[in-house]
């Protein structure tokens, strides 16, 4: 127990719950994962052993043309139903079992790595593009095989690994020390209203989309039944979920400025909105109006990351912490200084978040993805 004696600073620590850590070398050079997982790792006591995970982005550049899918089984037959519709609709260029090694991790299932591309006359027939037609097929999998199988990350040139252990130990099962990226987020989980499980594990992935989260959603229900009018399944029983399509509706599909998303998602209160000049107050009406259901109602702080930008945000009341800082070439994100400083200790600059504030980092030539 803290007493005078033993915390003569009368401080008794609030993690908040769950870490996040991201960076991003704004060159787009390629690093290891030294850093990020010592990063991750020096936030242990945020998390609780129940789920940690990364996405990197710039992995797979022998075969950036082509979606890289890393998939979950729970069992054989799941595999086989889940690869007769890859086959129907993708041509398969590599299939094989995600190298994993031995580690500290719970129950692990059968994770498998597919490289694939779009079918074309299949395109066609169903007039999609060809994102539009890997995100039906993802959701398709997700939802028919609810439980038994999971498409976890379906991006070009990145992948997401993911699962139940602390960060070191998930780092250590997917051989991460054998890749290099330009960019990683990192998530260190403490569930508490939902499972801990593999699959809702951080981050989220949807294409090149990828979400880490610390807070909760109490909102959950409205944004999810909003997002199934887009043809957006929620499988994985977290609600982080929702972030990560709301992100690919409003930039991809809808082709809303970054800038605006938070408008729409931790927009200004009503009486904020109703004193600002005319302009400004009729497209944040506006925004609110149409996209209503994805209001992001409850306390958060996110990493966003898509190739070539890392963005944090948090929520309009700030009641969990980000921190941005940046080094020379380095952009980071985190849920604690402390943990940026581990592996850079002097920074050009550092600040944290207001509430609603975004901040980004973004790559100043072309990615190849």
């Amino acid at each position: 127990m803290w007493n005078g004696a033993n915390n003569p600073y009368e401080y008794d620590k609030d993690t908040g719950a769950c870490a996040l850590f991201g960076m991003i070398n704004v060159e787009g050079k390629r690093f290891p994962s030294k850093d990020p997982v010592r990063a991750i790792s020096n936030m242990r006591e945020r998390g609780n052993g129940l789920g940690s995970g990364f996405a990197v982005y710039g992995i797979y550049p022998d075969y950036r043309e082509l979606y890289a899918f890393h998939v979950m089984y729970l069992n054989h037959q799941a595999k086989r139903d889940v690869e007769k519709v890859l086959e129907e609709n993708f041509r398969v260029v590599l299939s094989e079992e995600l190298p994993t090694k031995e580690a500290k991790v719970w129950n692990p299932p059968l994770i498998w790595r597919y490289f694939v591309e779009p079918l074309t006359s299949k395109m066609r027939e169903k007039n999609l593009t060809e994102d539009d037609y890997v995100v039906k097929n993802v959701m398709r999998i997700n939802t028919a095989e609810s439980g038994r199988a999971l498409i976890f990350s379906s991006g070009k040139n990145m992948g997401v690994f993911k699962g139940v252990g602390y960060p070191e130990e998930i780092a250590e099962y997917f051989c991460l020390e054998e890749y290099e990226g330009y960019m990683w987020i990192c998530h260190n989980r403490y569930p508490t209203n939902t499972p801990g499980w593999w699959g809702g594990a951080h981050p989220f992935n949807l294409l090149d989309w990828a979400v880490a989260h610390n807070g909760e959603l109490s909102s959950y229900g409205t944004n999810r039944r909003f997002l199934a009018t887009y043809g957006y399944e929620c499988t994985m029983q977290t609600d982080t979920e929702v972030l990560t399509y709301a992100f690919d509706l409003l930039v991809r599909r809808h082709e809303i400025p970054l800038e605006l998303v938070p408008k729409i998602l931790t927009p200004p209160f009503w009486n904020e909105i109703d004193c600002m000049p005319q302009r400004q107050r009729q497209l944040l009406t506006t925004l609110r109006q149409i996209y209503s259901g994805l209001l992001m109602n409850g306390p958060f702080s996110i990493i966003v990351a898509r190739h070539g930008q890392m963005i944090g945000l948090v929520d309009r009341i700030k009641l969990r912490p980000l921190t941005a800082a940046m080094k020379g070439n380095f952009f980071y994100l985190s849920s604690e200084e402390a943990a940026i400083r581990v592996v850079q200790p002097t920074l050009d600059k550092v600040w944290n978040l207001h509430g609603g504030e975004i901040a980004v980092g973004m790559v100043k030539v072309p990615v190849l993805v």
